[in-house]
């Protein structure tokens, strides 16, 4: 008998272990197959597909600015009337991006970005037929909302890239921006002058549909996936990067439990994250504010021709005064010096890009968009300083390079900072406060510049070092931290 028990216990011990034991199964999150799955050919891919959103994104914002005079002479505009163009593109951006980060969270990052390309472009086609100054100004509001969902490229690619990669990658993402900008500017140097600023805005359309057709390549982020509780489509996608970077996946099954709190706005104010929040709305701000009036006062130089005083193009020669010249409208279309300027202080974006992503990962983040705050509201105050063009043009390049690189940080900091499930609606709700700093820049750079231009590059620096104060005083330093999933809750695992 006693025999016959031990046999039997034998055979029940060896059945049981034909099943894994839930205390025995290893388990592992996104977070940790990102990080084993490492950076491969994956992210190389990601990077170029995403990053492009900056191209189409920086061709339609940056258009404003190289169309600015034509309108104005096509309908004989007054300096309130160009600048309220520009507010309103931002005034489409800041209410569509509330709206699409929220949707973001809801219904997945993927599937908003493609709905905004979409309606950015076909918005921006119907800009090039508009036939009076009110439909362009609509129009101009619509894609303004649609260019507002490009955001979410930036949250697909930090929400798939490993911890240490991100303060690198995200940075070199400025390229494409860039190139965005010089491309729109070389284009309108060239179709401008000849068939005029309509084909311009319908060749600048081109690459956000071309972007609409390999977007299908990309797939919707796994955090967000995972955190809807949808697990079979985050771990496939997870098996599919693991397989197109040739690594190996963690052993064990992908476990993380569903977050039903998903894109609330209360979840922004939460007791752990309103400080932060206040924080980062004022930055985005200012950076927004600065940002744009630089793009927009540079335009504003060159068609007015204030270097020092003069009335003459920077380095041309005046010749006769003609009536367009006296009207109360300004009318001054950009000549060939004007936009070869525009070129090297859009260029002087990139400049200090080597050391913004060497001040980012190893001062940090706060430290780092500090310095460059400050430094911005410096150069601001130096452009003040009659100087030759060769001066202005290199006081605007280090302005182009310090706001860029501000926008970078605060990008980085933005997208970290905030957990999976409400990371879209934070950026979104970053990005409509941004757009309000930059609904005011027109009339500081394009109206106010003209009573008082000291006056105008006070308020600009003024603005930049509250933004710095506020970079410092941040809470929270994300350098080398781990994407959080949601809002840790005492006992709770975040």
């Amino acid at each position: 008998p006693d025999v016959l028990v031990a046999a039997a216990v034998t055979i029940v011990g060896l059945r049981g272990q034909d099943r894994p034991q839930p205390w025995l199964t290893k388990t592992f999150t996104v977070e940790e197959a990102v990080e084993t799955i490492g950076f491969g050919r994956f992210h190389i891919a990601l990077f170029l597909i995403m990053g492009s959103t900056g191209v189409a994104e920086a061709m339609e914002i940056m258009l404003i600015a190289v169309v600015s005079p034509l309108i104005r002479c096509e309908w004989q505009l007054h300096d309130w009337q160009v600048a309220l163009v520009t507010t309103m593109v931002f005034f489409g951006y800041m209410v569509f991006s509330i709206v699409l980060g929220l949707l973001a969270d809801r219904y997945g990052r993927w599937k908003i970005l493609l709905l905004s390309f979409l309606w950015g472009a076909y918005f921006s086609l119907l800009t090039s037929f508009a036939p009076s100054y009110i439909w362009f100004v609509f129009l101009r509001t619509m894609v303004g909302g649609g260019v507002s969902g490009h955001a979410q490229g930036l949250i697909i690619k930090t929400e798939f890239l490993p911890t240490k990669y991100r303060g690198y990658m995200l940075p070199l993402s400025q390229v494409f921006w860039l190139a965005g900008s010089l491309l729109i500017i070389g284009l309108a140097s060239v179709v401008n002058p000849t068939i005029g600023w309509r084909w311009l805005i319908r060749i600048a359309s081109i690459p956000g549909i071309i972007l609409i057709l390999v977007f299908k390549f990309i797939p919707e982020s796994a955090r967000y996936n995972v955190s809807t509780g949808n697990t079979a489509a985050a771990l496939a996608t997870l098996r599919r990067i693991a397989k197109i970077n040739r690594a190996a996946m963690p052993e064990g099954v992908l476990q993380e439990p569903p977050k039903e709190r998903r894109g609330r706005f209360k979840d922004l104010i939460h007791p752990k994250y309103l400080r932060t929040t206040l924080q980062i709305w004022i930055i985005w701000l200012g950076i927004a504010f600065a940002y744009y009036g630089v793009i927009l006062a540079s335009a504003e130089l060159l068609e007015r021709d204030l270097s020092c005083g003069s009335t003459a193009p920077l380095g041309e020669d005046p010749g006769p005064v003609s009536e367009e010249s006296r009207s109360p409208c300004h009318c001054h279309p950009f000549g060939p010096s004007a936009y070869q300027t525009m070129i090297i202080s859009t260029a002087g974006e990139i400049a200090l890009n080597p050391v913004n992503i060497l001040g980012i990962n190893f001062l940090g983040r706060r430290l780092s968009l500090c310095i460059t705050m400050g430094c911005t509201a410096l150069f601001f105050l130096l452009l003040n300083i009659c100087t030759s063009s060769a001066g202005m043009t290199g006081f605007l390049f280090m302005l182009r390079a310090l706001v860029s690189a501000n926008f970078n940080t605060i990008y980085i900091y933005t997208a970290e900072v905030y957990p999976t499930t409400m990371r879209a609606l934070g950026m979104g709700t970053s990005g409509s406060l941004c757009r309000v700093g930059a609904m005011v820049a027109p009339f500081i750079s394009q109206v106010l510049m003209s009573a008082s231009f000291l006056g105008a590059l006070c308020l600009f620096s003024s603005v930049c070092v509250v933004c710095a104060i506020s970079a410092f005083t941040l809470p929270i330093e994300t350098k080398g931290r781990a994407l959080q999933v949601c809002i840790a809750t005492p006992g709770v695992p975040a």
